[in-house]
């Protein structure tokens, strides 16, 4: 099948090979059914999810991929699936296209895309940049890695393209490792610090897939990038027009940022700091991004304003759950690399102590160490890579383990004292011995509410 052109590209009656059954893979499945193709879910595993399949009448396999996935004209690979897999290796060696889901997705909407990229802060800045532009009266679809499948939002709004909507996507390295015709209108690229050294295996490798957000931007398009970044500055490469922002004061910024205000290029005040809604300078330069994207978007200033005055965080990042005698718990599940935890830390200056752990991706722990020592009184490790943590870091602070998270909230609890903070920010994936980072946080979030 040739998928070249964009614009000549008819699913109609075509074979095509899902491979993963979780939620973006049934998504696409259903997003295929929906315009005419024959979609075949293929999944490693014995369970998943089946019942919408069945309801859809959507054929589909467990526990491994047979020789009906090369029996395709295209194969759409979940965000899990490894490039370097067999299954992929297979379909190349066949001819059979393989994309990603949201270059799928793409196909099927002529909407703006505005898409949020980068090692850390992406699902709070996409979540910023929606909510302002849902502020200025834009019909806005928030989706992606964020949480709801790209396909979902695209197949819910089939046939009825609206002049001002416009997607806002969180995008992930792993669902850009198979685009080809997928381009942002706006993208904005954070900042770039090791992450899934497990799966690409060099931090050039990682580099490259996350810069593949901006390859088929052309001149018309923006890209926001922090130019505050060394290696973000040097390696980004790209047809579209740069817009920079920082925390620092550079030259050419929309927003720019003194000791107490954002002030915009008029160089009047835009908002003062002590009205900014979240803690932290991270905060302040993901509402610095936000804006920035919100203004290339033609979202009005009273919007962005009001954003900056009034957002509250995501769940699973830097959450408040509870303060129990003068304890404070936080939920920050969704940081799963060693600069999220880093951040989350500094975000504090009362006493922390950290629940540290989960399957291990390659990181250097050794990274966290002067963060430790500084606001860091005991580290509580849990999951597959805690031996790891344990043996890489000095013991100042000391370590505990854990053999649940129930255990690790109570053990947190036990040894914290009145002003201190109990942080859950693993530094690591959740697979271990949850579903997902969701699924952690909650899990949290429940054992610390049955305290």
């Amino acid at each position: 099948m040739d998928i070249s052109q964009k614009n000549m590209i008819d699913l109609t009656g075509r074979k095509v090979a899902v491979i993963g059954g979780a939620r973006s893979g049934l998504a696409a499945a259903m997003l295929l059914k929906e315009v005419g193709a024959s979609p075949f879910v293929s999944e490693a595993s014995n369970t998943f999810d089946i019942d919408r399949l069945d309801e859809m009448d959507i054929a589909y396999e467990t526990g491994g991929h047979s020789e009906k996935v090369i029996e395709s004209d295209l194969m759409m690979v979940s965000p899990g699936v490894p490039q370097d897999s067999d299954v992929v290796k297979q379909a190349t060696a066949h001819a059979i296209p393989v994309v990603s889901e949201i270059e799928l997705a793409s196909w099927f909407t002529s909407n703006s895309i505005a898409a949020v990229t980068g090692s850390n802060g992406k699902t709070t800045t996409t979540s910023m940049l929606a909510e302002m532009c849902r502020n200025c009266g834009m019909t806005t679809f928030e989706s992606g890695n964020i949480g709801t499948p790209f396909s979902t939002v695209v197949l819910e709004n089939l046939g009825r393209e609206m002049e001002d909507a416009v997607h806002v996507l969180e995008v992930s390295s792993f669902q850009m490792e198979q685009i080809h015709h997928f381009k942002p209108t706006v993208a904005v690229i954070l900042n770039l610090s090791p992450d899934h050294l497990d799966r690409y295996g060099t931090m050039d490798a990682y580099v490259d897939a996350k810069l593949r957000i901006v390859e088929n931007m052309t001149e018309g398009d923006h890209v926001v990038y922090n130019s505050a970044d060394s290696l973000l500055r040097r390696r980004l490469k790209t047809g579209g027009t740069l817009v920079p922002f920082a925390l620092n004061a550079t030259d050419n910024l929309l927003f720019s940022l003194n000791e107490t205000k954002i002030y915009d290029r008029s160089e009047k005040p835009f908002v003062y700091l002590s009205e900014i809604s979240l803690p932290g300078r991270h905060n302040i330069s993901n509402f610095l991004a936000a804006a920035t994207a919100a203004r290339l978007l033609k979202v009005d200033e009273e919007a962005i304003k009001n954003v900056m005055k009034t957002f509250s965080g995501v769940p699973h990042r830097l959450e408040k759950v509870r303060t129990l005698d003068n304890v404070t718990f936080y939920n920050d599940s969704k940081a799963t690399n060693i600069e999220s935890v880093k951040v989350a830390v500094e975000s504090f200056k009362s006493p922390v102590t950290l629940i540290l752990g989960g399957r291990d991706k390659g990181a250097d722990f050794k990274e966290l160490t002067p963060t430790l020592a500084d606001g860091v009184k005991l580290v509580i490790t849990l999951g597959e890579a805690a031996e790891r943590i344990e043996k890489t870091l000095p013991k100042n602070p000391p370590f505990l383990r854990a053999d649940s998270m129930a255990s690790a909230v109570s053990l947190a609890y036990k040894k914290s004292i009145a002003g201190d903070v109990v942080l859950l920010s693993p530094g690591c994936t959740s697979f271990d011995m949850f579903d997902d980072f969701e699924n952690r946080g909650d899990i949290f979030r429940e054992e610390v509410m049955n305290l």
